[in-house]
């Protein structure tokens, strides 16, 4: 059953009491890697997890499906080309969760792009504590699919 998330600002990926950061350099320019983040149906050829993902509100905000049957509703919260794309979570079929934020941070790295992503999340005690073993697998996704990312963007 989908639920309404308490709408947060950006300021939320950096106080919520659960938070994800993970972080990878790839090869890739800022400004290919911040054109891919804002291609929306584009996320299903490098995020595996991803099985469907479309833009509404002309595209203010993103319908997403991962594996596994878990579906967002999402609006982008900050669009600022080539450095920032961050979006929250405002519905979703999964159990406990109270907010949602991500955020994309990109900055240049030599010739390259280091990727920062932060997934910040509030819910009840028990999904609290649920997220805390996801971590590892989080940010196994995160590396998995930016290094994706990188190939298509290579190729």
């Amino acid at each position: 059953m989908a639920h309404r998330l308490r709408p947060v600002g950006l300021d939320f990926a950096g106080i919520a009491p659960v938070r994800h950061v993970s972080a990878l350099v790839i090869s890739a320019p800022v400004e290919a890697v911040y054109r891919a983040l804002a291609d929306v149906p584009g996320w299903v050829d490098w995020f595996p997890q991803v099985t469907a993902a479309r833009p509404v509100d002309g595209g203010a905000g993103r319908d997403i499906t991962l594996s596994g049957g878990v579906r967002f509703r999402e609006s982008v919260i900050a669009a600022k080309e080539p450095e920032l794309y961050a979006y929250r979570v405002d519905v979703t079929n999964v159990p406990g969760v109270r907010a949602i934020v991500e955020e994309w941070r990109l900055a240049p790295a030599g010739d390259g792009t280091r990727v920062r992503w932060t997934f910040a999340t509030d819910g009840t005690a028990a999904y609290r504590l649920a997220m805390k073993p996801i971590r590892i697998a989080q940010a196994r996704a995160f590396r998995d699919a930016v290094s994706a990312l990188e190939r298509r963007l290579a190729a």
